[in-house]
């Protein structure tokens, strides 16, 4: 089966295995996950992720961090720009995720990188998703 919105799932795989304090998750893998899973573990959102290959595309092995005591580091990962409504950000309009406190992940024309990094560069792309 064809799917449709392969971040979403991503993020939806995540946030499942977080909320069920997996120490793993799997995820099928594609150049923009690997970024996106690199911006995570950069972030200190993951611990590590790895590529492994089973002979098709690859899987991401995305390692989860939680804080002492089993406390959740990913608090909460929502995808913004979906592809029936993809929502744009300039670089003077970058938005703030919780005050400051999480990152917004964005596909520019420079590749993909958080909101911060997009404002320090200048450029403007489609919000992929917020995290915190």
């Amino acid at each position: 089966m064809q799917m449709s919105d392969v971040i979403a799932d991503m993020l939806t795989r995540i946030r499942n295995a977080n909320n069920a304090k997996h120490q793993t998750v799997d995820i099928p893998a594609s150049n923009m996950k690997k970024a996106i899973a690199d911006i995570l573990v950069r972030e200190g959102y993951v611990k590590s992720y790895e590529v492994v290959d089973n002979g098709n595309q690859g899987i991401i092995r995305v390692t989860l961090k939680y804080l002492p005591g089993k406390g959740k580091v990913i608090r909460g990962i929502r995808r913004v720009s979906k592809p029936g409504l993809r929502i744009y950000a300039s670089c003077e309009d970058m938005p703030s995720v919780m005050n400051g406190l999480g990152i917004a992940i964005v596909s520019t024309s420079k590749g993909i990188m958080t909101g911060k990094e997009a404002k320090a560069q200048n450029v403007g792309g489609e919000v992929l998703a917020f995290v915190w």
